[in-house]
């Protein structure tokens, strides 16, 4: 694989911004390159196990029953066994939350396209730069926008990206598109090529944008390890 061990945390204060949904794209397009990837769910609602004890034969493992005084050492444990280790933490700054930001190479904090989430993705950097600080390190993080609607930008949302950038917030460029795919994967418990075309529509839509963000996320970490 192109990068080698890596703990990648999604994390975010608010729900509902698509933070399994953001951590199984990335986890199964790892997998289909080759990659072995275990996801640990720490989500309440446990999508993530729901979605492993369906169909899919991705080889992606899920991991859960972990709390804030397992996160740090189910994550370093798992990262001896998988090449990348994906963390979908619960949407709350919290001891698990922080436990998990302090042992990841790359924290990606999702938002959607409203005031209200870019607020919360600020709190939620905010907490990122207090555990950092606290341990004499900068932890790396990015913004991941999802639920956009390709081609098309509200102004709210431009405006709010422009906002980030001027407040030297680093954004992927890659978003997670709204895609009817992204759904059906939680739908019929299964990855993106194991859809059927006939039954979802844009597949290869949904598969492009998978690989593309997954690409950005692979060179971030990449590069962060270059420059440490």
């Amino acid at each position: 694989m192109e990068c080698s061990v890596a703990i990648i945390t999604v994390a975010s204060a608010k729900g509902g911004v698509g933070k399994s949904t953001l951590s199984l794209v990335i986890a199964t397009t790892l997998a289909r390159r080759g990659a072995s990837v275990a996801i640990v769910d720490c989500d309440p609602n446990r999508n993530l196990v729901t979605w492993r004890a369906g169909p899919s034969k991705s080889t992606v493992a899920v991991i859960s029953d972990v709390d804030s005084s397992t996160i740090a050492r189910v994550l370093r444990d798992t990262a001896s066994t998988y090449q990348f280790v994906i963390a979908d933490l619960e949407g709350t700054a919290s001891m698990t939350v922080g436990s998990a930001t302090l042992a990841s190479d790359l924290v990606v904090v999702p938002a959607r396209g409203s005031i209200m989430d870019a607020t919360q993705a600020r709190r939620t950097i905010a907490f990122i730069e207090d555990q950092g600080a606290a341990i004499g390190r900068a932890i790396p993080f990015r913004i991941s926008f999802t639920c956009t609607k390709p081609g098309f930008a509200t102004r709210d949302e431009k405006m709010i990206r422009q906002k980030l950038k001027a407040n030297g917030l680093p954004i992927l460029q890659n978003d997670l598109a709204e895609r009817a795919a992204y759904r059906s994967m939680f739908t019929y418990r299964l990855s993106i090529e194991e859809l059927d075309c006939g039954r979802v529509a844009g597949l290869d839509k949904a598969l492009a944008n998978a690989n593309a963000l997954t690409d950005e996320i692979i060179s971030t970490l990449r590069a962060n390890r270059e420059a440490a």
